[in-house]
């Protein structure tokens, strides 16, 4: 089960496993380095059917922190085509998240700390959110989006994404989870805005339906789209898994293949009940109730664990994260404990028996 293809439009991944997207905050001025290649290089290496890379910002300002991965300018293509290339080369399949990080960007790398970052410490403004809210605060005060700065977001989303096909990648996720702009816009807790984008779930859904059906429009018809979602923002009076279920069931009309089912992150002091598997009831009602397929995530480390989540019919595809930092080989390892084929590296196929 963990180990049958999956295929998604005319892009066919070799097993269920797949690398999330985890920022590495190891970029200059938004360009890949040499860590980016290994770093995702080996986990191909390693087995994983799909390579995402991390959350890539479509704009400046929409970085996390100054050292994230960037496609708002063609000059980024260069390093991250060298990226795919290589991915491509191990049999896996090259995905590439793009994101905004809205009220949550100008932040210090996490070795660093967690604030926010004034442009005197190395940070850039203004950011912008949906409504003038901090994260937290003592953060910097977001700046309001106007019509016309949601419209450039939009267009930068898609003008990021033509990017991507030309540096050779198969998928694209669109991050609208963890609290950046998109999942802000969901959210009542974060989105006070009274004009079209703002109050009825209808209003607070529409610049990430706008934002999918961009894509789309320049996103070949062959090459499958996916989307994080945050399930549930763990917060009174937030996102719920009944609004993710409605929500799912319209980007399937939009042209959504997958959605990528994690939760959290849009407000701080969240209790959040984390464990080994505390998502993929999430993944599996989204499944279930929108009709559309899904990936899971979070505290996944045993083959078993992973291989109950697809079998069962929880989710489509399962996505590591932590577990494959620990052990990049975990597929190969994987393949090994279930019995299942998997093709190993020429280079390594001494070592597999």
């Amino acid at each position: 089960m963990l180990f049958t293809p999956l295929k998604l439009r005319d892009v066919t991944l070799k097993n269920r496993i797949a690398v999330s997207p985890m920022c590495q905050y190891s970029s200059d001025d938004g360009f890949a380095t040499d860590w980016h290649l290994v770093h995702l290089g080996s986990r191909a290496v390693g087995g994983a059917a799909l390579v995402f890379t991390e959350a890539t910002a479509v704009t400046p300002e929409g970085r996390i922190s100054p050292q994230d991965l960037g496609l708002w300018k063609d000059a980024h293509g260069e390093q991250l085509s060298r990226i795919a290339r290589f991915v491509s080369a191990q049999g896996a399949v090259p995905g590439i998240q793009l994101a905004h990080a809205g009220r949550k960007g100008s932040t210090q790398a996490p070795w660093i700390g967690t604030r926010s970052m004034t442009v005197a410490e190395g940070g850039f403004a203004p950011i912008f959110a949906p409504s003038a809210i901090p994260f937290r605060p003592a953060d910097v005060v977001p700046v309001a989006l106007d019509q016309a700065g949601i419209d450039r977001i939009v267009a930068a989303f898609a003008a990021s994404a033509r990017r991507a096909l030309s540096a050779g990648f198969e998928v694209i996720e669109l991050h609208v989870a963890h609290g950046y702009l998109l999942h802000q816009f969901l959210s009542p807790l974060s989105n006070q805005r009274t004009d079209f984008y703002g109050g009825s779930f209808e209003n607070r859904v529409r610049i990430v339906r706008e934002t999918a059906r961009a894509v789309r429009k320049v996103w070949p018809e062959r090459l499958p789209l996916f989307l994080r979602l945050s399930a549930t923002d763990w917060a009174e009076g937030g996102w719920t898994i009944e609004d993710s279920i409605a929500l799912s069931r319209l980007l399937g009309e939009d042209g959504v293949d997958l959605i990528d089912t994690s939760s959290g992150g849009l407000v701080p002091g969240a209790k959040i009940p984390a464990g080994p598997g505390y998502q993929t009831g999430f993944a599996e009602r989204i499944r279930r109730e929108a009709g559309i397929k899904t990936g899971t995530v979070g505290f996944i480390r045993s083959a078993v664990q992973a291989e109950h989540a697809i079998g069962s019919g929880q989710a489509d595809l399962v996505l590591l994260a932590r577990e494959l930092l620990r052990q990049p080989y975990w597929p190969l390892a994987a393949a090994r404990e279930l019995k299942a084929d998997a093709t190993w590296p020429k280079q390594y196929d001494r070592a597999k028996d």
